[in-house]
């Protein structure tokens, strides 16, 4: 299977977790409830709800903050109720772009997410239309200046990676969903920093963008996907070479 996650590696770039810490927060809470409610609120057991922490804590979520959303979810801090919703349609040029979301208003939100695609000249499809396009993978991103090619491939390939590409400043490793958590302690084990480490949508094959209104467009709409408060991730098809980003980002 080709295609990679390039969004993941532009968003982490721009820091736009950092800049908006309050919302990052808010969607993270989400996901523990969503996890503590289907699984119970103790993640030894609950494989979904200790990702949900590992990713609260990696944006520094205050620990009571993390007990109180799995308060939530258990019944012990008020009741709260999200629904599970997956959204798919096109950004510019075609590109596919897959929206997951956690909403307590299905109305609201499927109104506010087809403003998005039309504000930035895509469109909201109906489900499926793209949703064939990706596979759920285990994806880690490592600096290439934080460790040797081979050595990371080697560690790597050992603890269960499909795949390690050298993307432009970051090696990108892919695996199964059930070998991601291996892999992320293999390389915590040998205090390999990760830069993004995340069960993700990977398209199977890649749109080329290397125009800079294009990309504009396109870094617009997923800009405003990761703003909106329902949207937990959003996942699109685009890989666009990093001089066209930074002329994009200007």
């Amino acid at each position: 299977m080709s295609g990679h996650s390039h969004w993941s590696s532009i968003k982490h770039k721009k820091g736009a977790a950092d800049a908006k810490r309050g919302k990052v927060w808010s969607k993270v809470a989400r996901m523990i409830i969503m996890a503590a409610k289907k699984g119970g609120g103790d993640p030894t057991g609950n494989l979904s709800l200790r990702y949900a922490i590992d990713k609260a804590k990696s944006v520094s979520m205050p620990k009571d903050t993390i007990e109180k959303a799995i308060k939530k979810a258990t019944g012990e801090g008020g009741t709260v109720n999200f629904e599970e919703m997956v959204y798919e349609g096109y950004g510019p040029k075609g590109v596919a772009i897959m929206v997951d979301v956690l909403t307590d208003n299905r109305a609201r939100t499927v109104s506010e997410i087809k403003k998005i695609f039309e504000r930035h000249g895509g469109a909201l499809g109906a489900t499926g239309c793209v949703g064939w396009m990706f596979h759920k993978k285990g994806l880690i991103t490592v600096k290439t200046e934080a460790v040797k090619e081979d050595d990371l491939m080697e560690l790597a390939l050992g603890a269960g990676a499909e795949d390690m590409r050298d993307i432009g400043g970051l090696y990108e490793i892919t695996c199964s969903p059930a070998a991601f958590e291996g892999l992320k302690k293999a390389l915590e084990a040998k205090s390999i920093p990760m830069e993004v480490a995340e069960v993700s949508m990977i398209p199977s094959n890649e749109i080329p963008v290397n125009d800079a209104e294009t990309a504009r467009k396109i870094i617009g709409l997923m800009d405003e996907f990761e703003d909106c408060e329902d949207v937990q991730n959003a996942y699109a098809n685009f890989n666009t070479p990093e001089d066209i980003i930074a002329k994009a980002s200007a």
